[in-house]
């Protein structure tokens, strides 16, 4: 029995021979293929010329349905065409266009069929009532396959058309991935009866499951081969993310900790030139300090000063001098604290050795009613 390759895509007699053994070596269409054969030589003269007479055709007059406008909109008219004739009962068509459906078949790994549709074929009506709309053929088409189906009169089916040659109506088309791209593994030409192309489908697809089958084992392993190195590079990612956070807080310490360092030697620096100032002002004010009073004086003040260190100093002052004497010569006194003030007993009153609003011009000692010997107490005000 002599086989098609271009029917069932199997490019091996071998493998077409045992293809044909597990199916029990149907031959029923025998009469068929020996026609088909001798018939060949007169098919391929005859359409090797209609096809130079179209190709010459085209320059004369081209043909308006090469102008493919709007592909769907071809689709859905078909569609609406088909089942106002033959009713909603049909294998389910794909509404999208032929790339798309061939992007879906490829995406899916999926057999897809192509119908193309002769509307002014002599055996259009017949296939599509008693053959396309058989339940058994829509239950194999819509299990197995994307359907895909075009008016050769629509712009969209010709352009299919001019892509698949066909030679005659009806005419079907198996496509699928094979070796990588969409290859076309089979095509039915002509009337065909619902049993026969039950069986030459299922020849075709048993025929090439195969070629899916890897198809599918190499895509698995390419996904798991592809989700393993985008896990290594999450894993990577949230690696050096974590090593880049690590590093971030380290930086952040070790600025923190060097303006710390800044603010703590700042300080220091600062505190250093306060006690500088505070020392050279201490120096000023005893420099400027008028001479002690000869005890012998008559108009002196003897004034013992208690500390808050417990400590007591003694000094003379003449009753014509200002408070601030006083206060200049405690602060000029290395164990006096930076801030304080000075405070009588009897009766017990806080002396306004420094101008303030009350007192802008401090009183001197005798005003202040200090008696030639005074006791009076230093009291620190640096913490306040």
């Amino acid at each position: 029995m002599s086989l098609r390759p271009d029917l069932t895509g199997i490019e091996s007699m071998d493998q077409c021979r045992h293809t044909l053994e597990q199916h029990n070596w149907n031959i029923e269409g025998l009469l068929g293929w020996g026609y088909y054969f001798i018939m060949l030589p007169f098919r391929f003269t005859y359409y090797t010329l209609l096809d130079i007479f179209r190709f010459a055709l085209r320059f004369i007059r081209p043909d308006p349905r090469s102008r493919v406008t709007d592909p769907v909109g071809d689709i859905i008219s078909f569609i609406h065409m088909f089942e106002e004739k033959y009713g909603r009962i049909h294998p389910v068509f794909y509404q999208g266009t032929y790339s798309q459906a061939l992007n879906d078949a490829k995406r899916e790994l999926r057999f897809l069929l192509v119908y193309l549709h002769g509307d002014d074929h002599q055996d259009t009506d017949e296939f599509c009532r008693n053959t396309l709309c058989v339940p058994e053929v829509i239950t194999l088409i819509n299990t197995r396959m994307l359907f895909w189906a075009c008016s050769t009169n629509k712009p969209e089916g010709y352009r299919v058309s001019q892509a698949l040659r066909e030679n005659t109506y009806p005419f079907l088309a198996v496509i699928m991935l094979k070796d990588r791209r969409m290859t076309v593994v089979g095509r039915l030409e002509g009337l065909i009866q619902a049993d026969d192309l039950i069986n030459q489908l299922m020849f075709i697809m048993d025929a090439n499951q195969t070629y899916l089958v890897s198809e599918r084992l190499e895509r698995e392993e390419r996904n798991q081969t592809q989700v393993l190195r985008q896990q290594q590079d999450e894993a990577y990612l949230a690696s050096l993310r974590a090593d880049q956070e690590k590093e971030r807080k380290k930086k952040e310490e070790r600025e923190m900790k060097k303006r710390k360092e800044e603010e703590v030697q700042q300080q220091k620096l600062a505190e250093e030139r306060r006690r500088q100032t505070l020392q050279e002002e201490k120096e000023r004010k005893s420099e400027c300090l008028p001479p002690e009073p000869h005890p012998d004086d008559p108009d002196s003040v003897k004034i013992i000063f208690k500390l808050p260190n417990d400590s007591r100093v003694e000094r003379r002052f003449h009753f014509t001098q200002s408070l601030t004497v006083i206060h200049d010569f405690l602060f000029s006194l290395k164990e006096s604290p930076e801030k304080f003030q000075i405070e009588a007993n009897f009766p017990r009153r806080v002396l306004p050795c420094l101008p303030t609003e009350e007192w802008p011009n401090p009183p001197t000692l005798q005003e202040a009613g200090l008696s030639h010997t005074e006791v009076l107490f230093v009291q620190d005000l640096t913490d306040d």
